[in-house]
């Protein structure tokens, strides 16, 4: 029998990829390997669930026993892989060496955070970036009551859903961050100022054109000291700052890496020969998109190369989703910084079209009832990775 084909993370893009393979070949011996509990979740499902009252236990779909016997393949889950032999085309699991046929990095994506989280506050201090996240973040909030005080540090997109959803579903949300509107990587402060409002109104108690200095530790709260002297209090702080590539594993193999990611080709191919990137790890052909449709193009592409049937990736024109209920929120960002930003409408119902020198749409942004422009103007947007 041929040696596997092991994948290295269970998220959207590890788990994408084995039914991928799996639909198109009945037979390979695939092995998952994960770090944590091998749950079968949708990871935008994360940022919902607090205004539903969703326990970790029906966000997960089918556990990591369903998964392997629906797909035939073998689950290892809790497993860290600590090295890459790629001489000998081996894994070392502790004391145990793990032979490959095709390898494929889908480690995902780490939070990062731009300051150290001290021990007295550390049992304070969370990031939601997995199932098992949550799990420990809503355990701490239901030991919190039904109005526990939260403090988001960061206005992007992770902040901004869970400062929605949080508020929804009953909690105290203060959101601090340096820019001085949210989304601000998406939207043009225009409608920056519009989601603002929003969230205002929802009860956020912003602190934007803010930083955090530091946390500390009083009683039994935290105290949030920003740059100004200014000091917030809450029961738990969620620091929603940014993803950063998870690359160690790779870097230490001898594989081209960079802050982007695991550098691969449009198929999906490191310079190693039988070891692949997918997903949010991966920078292909330069570019790191850290978006569903992007990852769900890229596992459909990487089954049929590792089935016999070379398929370079292409991403299209996807516009991102805002998971903000109180303002419906639709961006497609441009590829570059553009000439300029043309905004139409009024109120909370706007549209910005990012246009370069030459007056092409370049990407969008769309606010209120503007977001319904989605598909017509996705249709005339360049493609993200032709």
């Amino acid at each position: 029998m041929s040696d596997p084909l092991i994948i290295v993370g269970s998220g959207m893009a590890g788990l994408g990829l084995a039914r991928q393979v799996r639909a198109r070949d009945a037979r390979r011996a695939i092995t998952l390997i994960t770090a944590d509990s091998g749950d079968d979740y949708s990871k935008p499902l994360l940022s919902t669930g607090f205004a539903k009252g969703m326990p970790p236990e029906r966000l997960a779909m089918r556990s990591p026993i369903d998964v392997a016997e629906a797909l035939q393949i073998t689950m290892r889950t809790h497993t860290r892989v600590d090295a890459i032999d790629h001489r000998t085309r081996t894994l070392a699991i502790g004391a145990e060496n793990l032979p490959y046929g095709d390898l494929v990095l889908a480690t995902g994506a780490a939070p990062s955070a731009p300051f150290t989280v001290a021990d007295e506050v550390r049992d304070r201090v969370f990031t939601i970036n997995d199932l098992d996240d949550y799990r420990r973040f809503q355990a701490a909030l239901s030991r919190h009551g039904a109005a526990a005080r939260v403090a988001i540090v960061g206005a992007g997109l992770v902040g901004c859903e869970f400062a929605d959803d949080l508020l929804a579903g009953g909690h105290r949300v203060a959101l601090v961050a340096p820019e001085q509107t949210p989304l601000a990587r998406l939207l043009p402060p225009p409608l920056g100022q519009v989601l603002g409002t929003a969230l205002g109104k929802a009860g956020a108690d912003l602190r934007l054109g803010r930083s955090l200095a530091h946390l500390r530790r009083d009683d039994e709260a935290v105290s949030l000291v920003l740059d100004d002297g200014e000091v917030l209090s809450a029961d738990l702080v969620l620091i929603a700052t940014g993803l950063s590539p998870r690359t160690a594993l790779a870097d230490t193999a001898g594989l081209a890496v960079s802050e982007a990611g695991i550098q691969t080709d449009r198929y999906l191919a490191t310079a190693q020969p039988d070891i692949h990137a997918l997903g949010d790890c991966a920078c292909v052909a330069g570019l790191n998109a850290m978006y569903v449709q992007p990852l769900q193009a890229s596992a459909k592409a990487l089954a049929a190369t590792l089935t016999g049937t070379p398929t370079p990736v292409a991403y299209g024109a996807w516009p991102v989703l805002v998971k903000t209920p109180s303002c419906p929120v639709v961006a497609l960002p441009p590829h570059q910084a553009p000439a300029r930003w043309r905004i139409e409408g009024e109120g909370d119902d706007l549209s910005a079209l990012a246009e370069d020198e030459n007056g092409h749409l370049q990407g969008f942004a769309l606010t209120g009832a503007c977001v319904r422009r989605k598909v017509e103007l996705a249709r005339v947007a360049p493609p993200l990775l032709p």
